[in-house]
């Protein structure tokens, strides 16, 4: 249980590092572009220093360390939670940057700005765990250090089996986050750990079930087994494919794209009252009466 002691000590570093860098980026840095950068930097550098070593642990661990996949599994939940109370607004996850750009809520610039902040804080941080793990602090890093430059690849289905996995990973991730996102954070956070947790127990065997295009680079791209472009269709076309159809399942059109419902028709709140036209035309009657009776009473001799 040293390793696992160790691995939670290291959580606690990085996650105490990101946040005097959100703090330091709020003093420092203005409220817009360069703000939104260091926040994406911060919570990318957490997300893939954690599940790098996260994924140590569940693949070395359970018969070098000594514990189960309910260790493992707890540790992902509490890990979720705290990155999402933590990440301030921060994304980490470039199918969550294309979603807001999609629904109008980012701009072009800024979207580009995210998705470049979280390719180099997904890089530091692979780059700054493989360093940890050099230092080799218990065994399971020394054996981790040992195997990682013959890393095999994360796939262990079909191809389209793999992205199909993926995409229905990232659909449910997206359905669930459209549904909870203007919640508040007591229930926002738990019920998208929870997600997050579900997942990876699910689809893990499959994908390894990241769901996320910049954690996936990071951390399977350089393994063998697989070629760039079959990574490429797997962790990036399929998490796209299934965050496109969690939007417009959710919203019915995609904002940026078009403005149609394509799926749910919009009735209007507000109903017009429809003409009396009987009693108009009851109430025109006398009036043609008496005007008649008034033409036809002319005096005799």
């Amino acid at each position: 249980m040293d390793g696992l002691n160790v691995s939670i000590a290291f959580f606690f570093l990085v996650v105490g590092a990101c946040q005097v860098l959100r703090w330091l980026s709020k003093r420092l840095l203005s409220p817009g572009t360069r703000g939104c950068l260091a926040r994406e930097f911060a919570g990318s550098f957490q997300l893939c220093t954690s599940c790098l070593e996260l994924r140590m642990l569940m693949e070395i661990g359970l018969w070098g360390g000594g514990f189960g996949l309910d260790v493992v599994l707890t540790l992902l939940f509490l890990l979720s939670a705290v990155h999402g109370a933590s990440f301030d607004g921060a994304s980490a996850n470039p199918t969550v940057s294309l979603q807001e750009f999609l629904l109008l809520e980012s701009s072009p610039a800024a979207t580009a700005a995210k998705l470049l902040a979280q390719g180099v804080g997904t890089g530091t941080g692979w780059a700054v765990t493989r360093l940890y793990w050099s230092w080799e602090l218990t065994q399971l890093h020394f054996i981790q250090n040992a195997i990682a430059p013959e890393c095999s690849s994360s796939i262990r289905a079909s191809l389209p089996h793999a992205a199909f996995v993926e995409g229905s990973c990232s659909f449910l991730f997206h359905l669930v986050l459209l549904k909870v996102r203007q919640s508040h954070p007591l229930c926002r956070v738990p019920a998208l750990a929870a997600t997050v947790t579900f997942l990876t127990y699910t689809a893990g065997p499959f994908t390894g079930a990241f769901f996320n295009p910049a954690l996936a680079t990071a951390t399977t791209f350089h393994c063998s087994g697989n070629s760039f472009w079959e990574y490429i269709q797997v962790y990036w076309l399929g998490p796209l494919a299934g965050m496109l159809a969690a939007l417009l399942l959710f919203q019915g059109n995609i904002p940026r794209l078009f403005q149609k419902n394509l799926l749910y028709s919009q009735k209007s709140k507000y109903k017009v009252p429809k003409a009396k036209v009987t009693a108009q035309a009851e109430g025109d009657k006398p009036q043609r009466k008496r005007k008649g009776g008034k033409s036809n009473s002319e005096p005799r001799a």
